[in-house]
């Protein structure tokens, strides 16, 4: 299911370097690894970590001011306000380039960008996922237009779309979401994929399913939202031809302690194809990781500040303590101050 050309998938992001965005005032030669796990307290700048992440997706998609409008213009995006802020400047080192931004506020609480070092359709492609919706509204709930299926949508409203092509174009991959959400979900079976055409020609799913011995199809309604957040992250984790970074805000919304230590292995499987990078405040999944896959972040003197630790500085302490129990006691840091 090849999404976009090859040229820009498998390319890592290493190093990142942010001047004047949100909280994040003074961030310089950010290492990325190929796992990174974001802990913080609330407050601390996790979101606005994700939200730059989204900026620069819009950019290169050409819908940076659109972004900055529904932000709330120039002054919701600059650190302090434009008075204090007045230009954002950004580097994104990859393992074969770079990629530098230059926005600066005009009149009107817009931006202007400048022309970046490398051309917009040579950015690596990224993915941010959230499933933070899953109330009856939510639009990973509701039908979706079967030909929606180029990519995962980052709140999963094509997932079924996804899965159904999936299942005709990589088989194999479609059977291992299959039998790992069976892990999480014992008595689910599979999915009930059967398109419908509205009399206006076009053709929906609805992510309809099946439990074990029985043929009753039943609505994604009747799934606990954890439920549908596992299908949603094992999708996105398991995907064939997965974006070069995979990024995923706090995905420990709603799962059941199992369900975590599934999810955290699905994030170690993926980083060993792609980049993964997640924010979480779960202490359950902070225990399923090693010292060196965190970054601590933190808020010093109203600025966001990101640590990278040691793993021999906390061996003794892990003799006797778990790595989430150490961030709760705050040896790791990133808790609010005592």
């Amino acid at each position: 299911m090849p999404e976009q050309p090859v040229n820009k998938q498998n390319n890592p992001i290493t190093k990142l370097t942010i001047e004047g965005f949100k909280s994040l005032r003074h961030v310089e030669d950010l290492e990325l690894k190929n796992l990174n796990i974001l802990i913080g307290s609330n407050g601390a700048g996790k979101s606005n970590f994700v939200s730059y992440f989204e900026m620069v997706k819009e950019i290169a998609e050409r819908r940076m001011q659109t972004w900055v409008d529904n932000q709330g213009g120039a002054n919701r995006i600059l650190s302090f306000g434009v008075k204090e802020t007045p230009e954002l400047s950004s580097r994104i080192e990859f393992n074969s380039d770079y990629y530098e931004i230059k926005l600066r506020a005009v009149i009107g609480d817009r931006v202007l960008q400048i022309i970046p070092h490398s051309a917009l359709d040579t950015i690596p492609i990224w993915r941010i996922y959230y499933c933070h919706d899953t109330s009856e509204t939510a639009a990973i709930k509701r039908p979706c237009s079967l030909h929606d299926n180029a990519y995962l949508r980052p709140d999963g409203a094509n997932l079924v779309a996804f899965l159904y092509r999936m299942k005709f174009e990589n088989t194999d991959a479609y059977h291992k979401i299959i039998e790992t959400v069976r892990l999480a979900i014992p008595f689910f079976d599979d999915f009930d994929l059967d398109p419908k055409r509205l009399p206006t020609d076009e053709q929906q799913l609805w992510l309809l399913w099946r439990q074990k011995g029985s043929d009753y199809p039943f609505i994604p309604h009747q799934l606990s939202d954890g439920s549908l957040r596992f299908i949603f992250l094992a999708t996105a984790l398991m995907q064939p031809n997965p974006p070069s970074t995979i990024i995923i805000d706090e995905p420990e919304l709603g799962l059941h302690p199992y369900a975590l230590t599934l999810l955290a292995a699905l994030i170690r499987s993926a980083s060993e194809r792609v980049q993964v990078i997640v924010s979480t405040q779960s202490v359950s999944l902070v225990n399923e990781f090693d010292v060196e896959d965190l970054i601590i972040v933190e808020r010093e003197n109203g600025e966001t500040v990101f640590k990278r630790l040691n793993d021999d500085d906390f061996k003794s302490w892990l003799e006797d303590y778990t790595l989430g129990e150490l961030w709760q006691k705050n040896i790791l840091g990133g808790r609010p101050p005592q």
